[in-house]
């Protein structure tokens, strides 16, 4: 087994996870109400009751980048496939690829204030999923994946949480971006919901979708309860010609289909006052529909005659398993959550070719498996006390293990090339890889006075990737009125590399086109020619990615309603991970490169949000992100393709107290396109904008009764449809108008 495993010189980094929501709360009503009913009447009288201090958790998740999507907006605004659609509407976050050069473009995912999907840490119930870091990444960070926030269907979610910015940096490796946390539903009496959605769209060449979930759960006792789920969701691919060739190649690849089936079960069960427990355990399978998708867009050899021959079928699978015990505890000095889960992933696709114009490409109908056990726990415990002024301490320690076992992405051969630490011979590599992470955290809620809170924060990280770690955070609120509030915050955050990018058994070839600039190699060109290339190889040496993150907002809020806010946001990214442009060995016709850390990069940008009643019967919202700047200081390249602004808007209107109908809409600025490729250097041909562009939506929801409910609607009412045309800033699909119907029974 290789173990990647170094001890290198400090550096900081943030982690926490989250804490039951207003547990602390709960806990001191509770014991007020049990020391009144035992006081007598002169007693409560001459009782002080004292402030409840929020826990740090609590308090970081009230700071201006924080976003919660209800139940309510879930089902106003209902979802095709993926909760990613509706997450997009928050406050300074989009859909991006993973590479700003527009490759697997289709393949979207959560991009939170431009810093990329691979800085969005995704959790269900407050416990991270790693599933996509069992997906091969390639040289520019693409890779050949929806993300993981297709786990847990919409009507199984009761809401999400959208953390950005210094609060999210509290939740460790993978969150220097932000955090989405779904938790699931648990009904207080017993319930089942059977829901049917279906959706169909205006043009033929699109894909259809429909599912149809059943939940079930309640109490089974005055001590235990039970909530399971079931669902079954199909989206169909788009059309093998949707989109045109390029180079006269096989045609650029539309939106690939989808067939999820997932199962999921909680068992809740109370040992005493002090003390619960929950047993949870999920089987998801997610399994693609092909619609011709590869790398790079321009196939060659096998691959152009296996691409539309496999068109429709599956071409690969995520299988995840998830197990997880979870203990409450709440206890007169305070609350404890701790909990201990385990997490498998199979990776089943067709071979996929690791060399020039067949990279990434399907070159085989011979299928391999990567599987990948994360195990991961923490515990945490917040402790109210007054020492000067009210404050909540929180001590906590975490878990994360990572274990590979890949045969699939190490298959390359690198000939007379002699690469320290990698044998030229695949079948002298090992194909299981792992690393872990331990961390100790503090934080302290310290209500200063009434109106100023501050919380401050510390964590020691051990990394065997990379050492040992500090990281400090520091946040503040402050009510300068009753109405208006000034918060704002710093934190560290980090990203530890992942396994593809630490494993020297990991290569890939490149025969010119993907090899840097400013080498020249056998035939005298300079970069590339037919018969010269070069090879890339993991690095155990990488540092983790680090930034500095920091907001500072202001919010107005009224009894009447209105609520609205303006926060600057600034990242500064240090370390990012890419393929490097030093060359290593080579002799005249290869030379190999390692993965490397580059200097540094900065985002920046402007969130503001704006609701308010109108009459009785509307309410209207705004909110908007402006990227005032998203770049790699070394080469002046964007990050990730996002809009230059982003405004989504929405009007609810009850008609009848049983009847909502929600208009939405988002105009999507300007996407400027990466003009250079980052990991080679070399010109990106063609590098055309985005233009801006709008999308509107409307929706009817109706009770007909306290069981059953529909909702109709139309998506995209005004059919601006976009395709895609290659890579780059125009290389992702926009579907057109469609209209979706659902049906809801509960009983």
């Amino acid at each position: 087994m290789v173990v990647i495993r170094r001890s290198r010189r400090p550096l900081a980094v943030g982690r926490l996870n989250r804490t039951t929501a207003l547990v602390v709360v709960l806990l001191a009503a509770s014991s007020a109400m049990a020391q009144e009913a035992q006081q007598t009447q002169a007693d409560k009288d001459n009782t002080e009751l004292k402030p409840i201090v929020l826990s740090a958790g609590q308090q970081l998740k009230q700071m201006p980048g924080v976003s919660v999507i209800s139940r309510d907006d879930l089902e106003k605004n209902p979802v095709t496939n993926d909760i990613s659609e509706i997450i997009r509407k928050m406050p300074g976050v989009n859909l991006t690829g993973t590479t700003s050069t527009g490759q697997r473009g289709n393949q979207r995912q959560i991009d939170i204030r431009g810093m990329g999907p691979e800085n969005t840490l995704i959790l269900i119930d407050g416990k991270p999923v790693l599933s996509r870091n069992s997906v091969r990444m390639g040289r520019g960070g693409e890779r050949d994946s929806r993300g993981d926030s297709n786990w847990v269907p919409a009507e199984a979610i009761d809401h999400i949480e959208v953390i950005r910015g210094p609060a999210a940096a509290r939740y460790g490796s993978g969150a220097a971006g932000g955090v989405v946390n779904i938790i699931t539903r648990e009904p207080e009496k017993w319930t089942s919901t059977v829901s049917i959605f279906g959706e169909t769209p205006e043009h033929k060449s699109e894909g259809t979708s429909w599912r149809t979930t059943a939940t079930t759960g309640g109490k089974l006792t005055d001590r235990t309860s039970i909530f399971l789920m079931g669902s079954y969701n199909r989206t169909s691919p788009d059309a093998y010609d949707i989109n045109s060739s390029v180079d006269g190649g096989s045609p650029v690849a539309g939106r690939e289909g989808v067939i999820n089936k997932d199962v999921r079960g909680k068992f809740k069960f109370d040992l005493d006052a002090q003390n619960s427990f929950d047993i949870e355990g999920g089987y998801s399978r997610q399994g693609n529909l092909y619609a011709g998708d590869s790398q790079l867009s321009v196939l060659k050899g096998e691959a152009s005659t296996l691409v539309p021959a496999l068109y429709g079928q599956e071409t690969n699978s995520l299988t995840r398993y998830d197990l997880s015990v979870t203990h409450h505890g709440n206890y007169d000095f305070g609350d404890s959550l701790s909990y201990l889960q385990w997490e498998r992933t199979l990776n089943k696709r067709l071979g996929e070719g690791l060399t020039g114009g067949i990279e990434g490409a399907i070159n085989t109908e011979d299928s391999s498996t990567i599987q990948l056990d994360n195990v991961t726990g923490k515990t945490e415990w917040n402790i109210p006390f007054t020492l000067g002024v009210d404050q909540t301490a929180t001590l906590g320690a975490e878990f994360r293990g990572e274990y590979m076992d890949d045969s699939a992405s190490i298959t390359q051969t690198t000939g007379a090339i002699v690469i320290p630490g990698t044998s030229s011979d695949p079948a002298n590599r090992d194909p299981k890889t792992d690393k872990w992470d331990f961390g100790l955290y503090t934080e302290d809620n310290l209500q200063i006075t009434d109106d100023w809170t501050v919380t401050p924060g510390l964590r020691f990280d051990y990394d065997t990737s990379f050492g040992t770690n500090f990281s400090p955070s520091l946040n503040t609120s402050y009510a300068v009125t009753s109405e208006i509030s000034i918060k704002g915050g710093i934190a560290r955050a980090f990203k530890a590399p992942n396994l593809f990018q630490l494993n020297p058994n990991y290569v890939y070839k490149s025969a010119g086109n993907g090899c840097p600039v400013n080498y020249t190699l056998s035939g005298g060109y300079s970069g590339y020619s037919s018969d010269a290339g070069c090879y890339v190889v993991g690095n155990p040496d990488l540092d983790a990615e680090t930034s500095w993150n920091k907001e500072i907002g202001i919010n107005y809020n009224d009894d009447g309603g209105i609520n609205t806010g303006l926060t600057y946001f600034r990242n500064d990214y240090h370390n990012k991970i890419q393929a490097g442009t030093e060359a290593y060995g080579g002799d005249g016709s290869y030379y190999y490169f390692k993965w490397d850390n580059i200097p540094r990069a900065v985002v920046s940008g402007l969130e503001g949000n704006f609701s308010m009643p109108v009459g009785e019967q509307l309410t209207a919202s705004l909110n908007a992100t402006y990227m005032i700047e998203s770049k790699n200081k070394s080469d002046n390249q964007p990050l990730s393709l996002v809009p230059k602004y982003t405004l989504n808007a929405g009007l609810d209107w009850k008609p009848i107290e049983s009847a909502t109908i929600t208009l939405s809409g988002t105009y999507y600025g300007k996407i400027s396109p990466a003009t250079v490729n980052s990991s080679t250097g070399k010109a990106i041909d063609a590098a055309v904008a985005r233009d801006a562009y709008a999308v509107a939506n409307i929706n009817v929801k109706y009770d007909v009764n306290d069981h059953f409910s529909v909702s109709a609607g139309v998506k995209n009412m005004f059919d601006k449809r976009l395709l895609r045309s290659g890579d780059g800033a125009n290389s992702y699909n926009e579907p057109g108008r469609s209209f979706y119907l659902g049906l809801n029974t509960t009983f």
